[in-house]
C-alpha cells in the first residue's frame, strides 16, 4: 500500500483498492501497440495520497498517436495539444508531450506529442512536483520528482525551472496554497524566489484578464482564499495584478475600531470572516474590495478615513472592468463598498435613512443579493482582531426591516383610491412607518 500523508491508512487502504479497479477498467479500452501505457496523473493521484474525495481523473497515454486514439473511439478536444475524450467516461487522456518556449507569457508555447515521449519527459513539465505524480494500472506509483516527499513536508514546490516559463503558474501556486493552507501546506522556499524573479522579469505583465480572474474566482472558492492574496503579495505579483489591494498594506486606521490598524491586514481578515460565513465566492468577492479606497486616504488625515466608501466603490468598479468580472460579482461589490458604513450604523439611522438604504440596494427585488451584502458586512464587521466572534445585529435589523417593508401591499393602496404618483408616495409613507416600529421595538431609534 502506498505511504500516505496524514496516517488515514485504513481508509486509503480502502479507497486504493477501488482506486486501482477503475484503473484496470479505464485502461482496458486503450489497446494500440504492446508499448503503449496509461497512466492517471496529477489531482487525481496528489488527492489520494492525501486522502482526500477524488473529483477529476486526468490520463496520460505514452507510446500512441492521435489517430490510435481516435481509431478506438477517443474524441479530439482543445486545438493547444492532443486530447481526448474517454468514449465511456469522458475522461480526459493526453498524449506524453514536450513543450518549448517560444514567447513571451503563457500562450509562447510550441508542443510536442509523439509516441517516443516518455512519462517522466511529460511530468518534468507540471507545476508543482505533488502535481507531478502518476500511477499505472495496477496502482503503482510513479513519482520521478519526489512529489511524495513534498506532500509529507507540506510543501509546494515546483518541478523544474520550467514553471518559470508560463505565468499562469504563479496564480496557480496561489491558489493551491488557498486550498491546502488548511492542511499546513506551505510555499517553498525557493519556489517563492523563484516567482518572485519571474515578476521582476515582467512575466506577469503578460497575463490576460479572463485568465486572471479564472484563477481567481477559483481561489476565491478554496478553503483559505486569503491565501492566494497573500502568496501574490510575498513574490510582487499583487502589485502588478491587484493593485489596488497591494496598496492598502502599510496604510494605517484608528486602532480604537482596528486593533490590527494595517488596512491590508484587515482585508484579508474580511476575507476570511467571508469565507467562515458564505460559501457564495460573489460574498468573499464583495468582501475583499469593500476598503479599496483607503488605500487613496491623503497622508496628511490618516488615520481617518472619512469618506472612503465613495472612492471604495469607484475603484471596485475599475477593479471589475479591467478584469471584466461578471456583473453579478460586480454590482454586489459595488453595493459592498458604498453602504457598508451606512449598515454598520444600523442603529444610529433614522427610519427614512434606513429605508433608503433598502431602496438604493435594490432590496425588494432582489432580496438574496441584499442578504449576500449583509454578510459581507458582518465578515468586516468580525474581520478585525477581537472582533472576531462579536454578535452583528445590525444585520437582523436591516433584515427585520426589509421583512416589514416588503408586508406593504401596493395592491391595497391601489384599491384604496390612490393613483400615479399617489402609489409611490404612499408606499415609501407605509414603508417608513413600519420601519419606524420595528426600530421602535427594538428600542434604539426613531425619528
Amino acid at each position: 500500500m502506498l505511504p500516505l500523508v496524514f496516517n488515514k491508512l485504513e481508509d486509503a487502504n480502502i479507497q486504493e483498492k477501488r482506486y486501482t479497479s477503475r484503473l484496470r477498467k479505464q485502461t482496458s479500452c486503450v489497446k494500440f501497440m504492446s508499448e503503449t501505457k496509461t497512466y492517471l496523473v496529477g489531482g487525481a493521484v496528489r488527492d489520494q495520497l492525501l486522502g482526500l474525495p477524488i473529483k477529476d481523473r486526468d490520463w496520460v497515454v505514452t507510446g500512441a498517436t492521435p489517430a490510435d486514439l481516435q481509431a478506438q473511439g477517443f474524441k479530439p478536444v482543445g486545438n493547444d495539444f492532443p486530447v481526448f475524450l474517454h468514449p465511456q467516461t469522458s475522461e480526459e487522456y493526453a498524449l506524453a508531450r514536450t513543450e518549448r518556449k517560444t514567447a513571451k507569457g503563457y500562450h509562447g508555447f510550441q508542443f510536442h506529442a509523439a509516441p517516443e515521449v516518455s512519462l517522466e519527459e511529460d511530468l518534468i513539465r507540471r507545476d508543482l512536483t505533488i502535481n507531478a505524480m502518476a500511477q499505472d494500472e495496477s496502482g503503482n506509483l510513479i513519482d520521478p520528482y519526489g512529489g511524495q516527499a513534498d506532500l509529507q513536508a507540506k510543501l509546494l514546490r515546483h518541478v523544474s525551472l520550467a514553471f518559470s516559463e508560463d505565468p499562469v503558474r504563479i496564480l496557480r501556486v496561489a491558489r493551491f496554497a488557498a486550498r491546502f493552507a488548511p492542511l499546513g501546506f506551505r510555499v517553498a522556499d525557493a519556489t517563492q524566489q523563484l516567482m518572485h524573479a519571474m515578476v521582476d522579469a515582467g512575466e506577469v505583465d503578460a497575463l490576460v484578464p479572463e485568465r486572471v480572474w479564472q484563477e481567481t474566482v477559483r481561489a476565491l472558492a478554496e478553503p483559505a482564499p486569503e491565501q492566494f492574496f497573500q502568496v501574490l503579495r510575498e513574490c510582487g505579483a499583487l502589485r502588478v495584478l491587484f493593485p489596488e489591494i497591494d496598496r492598502l498594506f502599510g496604510i494605517p486606521q484608528p486602532a480604537k475600531y482596528h486593533p490590527e490598524i494595517d488596512c491590508g491586514i484587515h482585508t484579508l481578515l474580511v476575507l476570511q470572516q467571508a469565507a467562515k460565513l458564505s460559501q457564495e465566492p460573489e460574498v468573499r468577492f464583495a468582501a475583499l474590495t469593500h476598503d479599496l479606497g483607503k488605500g487613496l486616504t491623503p497622508a496628511e488625515v490618516l488615520p481617518s478615513h472619512h469618506g472612503h466608501e465613495l472612492v471604495s466603490y469607484q475603484l471596485t468598479t475599475e477593479l471589475c472592468e479591467r478584469l471584466r468580472v461578471p456583473n453579478r460579482f460586480r454590482e454586489l461589490a459595488e453595493h459592498v463598498a458604498k453602504f457598508h458604513g451606512h449598515i454598520h450604523k444600523a442603529k444610529e439611522l433614522r427610519p427614512q435613512t434606513l429605508l433608503k438604504v433598502l431602496e438604493a440596494t435594490d432590496a425588494f427585488r432582489k432580496p438574496e443579493r441584499f442578504e449576500q451584502l449583509l454578510l459581507a458586512c458582518e465578515a468586516d464587521a468580525r474581520g478585525r482582531t477581537g472582533f472576531e466572534n462579536r454578535p452583528y445585529p445590525q444585520a437582523d435589523m436591516f433584515r427585520q426591516a426589509l421583512a416589514a417593508c416588503q408586508g406593504v401591499d401596493t395592491r391595497e393602496i391601489i384599491q384604496q383610491g390612490f393613483q400615479g404618483i399617489q402609489i409611490k408616495e404612499e408606499t415609501h409613507h407605509r414603508r417608513v412607518n413600519r420601519v419606524k416600529e420595528i426600530l421602535g421595538s427594538l428600542d434604539i431609534a426613531g425619528e
